[in-house]
């Protein structure tokens, strides 16, 4: 049994590190103890799932290749476009596409690290 003391003291521990954190501009979303409600209860998400999150910037990497490749042949078919535009376009997609390859390998090396913790 945990002593009520123990108990507020971590309570109000969680709301100094808050009002740290919303004093340096930091948002961090607080998730419901156990029986309360949120997890399994009906209630709204937090905020937008990892899935949601994940197909965003997914979709914002392929607009980015899509632009750099248009500007592309744009230039190449003659239209008056500015050289260092298209060059800043191409490097901007080049540079999202590494980002998407990072991301990807962290998320393998994560999902290998909780089934090597599994094993």
């Amino acid at each position: 049994m945990t002593s009520p003391i123990g108990s507020l003291s971590g309570a109000m521990q969680q709301i100094a590190q808050r009002s740290n954190d919303q004093v340096r501009g930091i948002t961090v979303p607080v998730l419901p103890e156990r029986g309360e409600a949120g997890i399994g209860s009906g209630a709204p998400e937090i905020g937008p799932s990892f899935k949601d999150t994940f197909t965003r910037a997914m979709n914002e990497i392929s607009d980015t290749r899509d632009r750099g490749a248009d500007l592309a042949k744009r230039f190449a078919a003659g239209e008056p476009l500015e050289l260092h535009t298209v060059m800043a376009a191409s490097e901007e997609a080049g540079l999202a596409l590494d980002l998407a390859i990072e991301m990807r390998n962290k998320v393998v090396e994560a999902y290998r690290a909780l089934i090597n913790m599994q094993s």
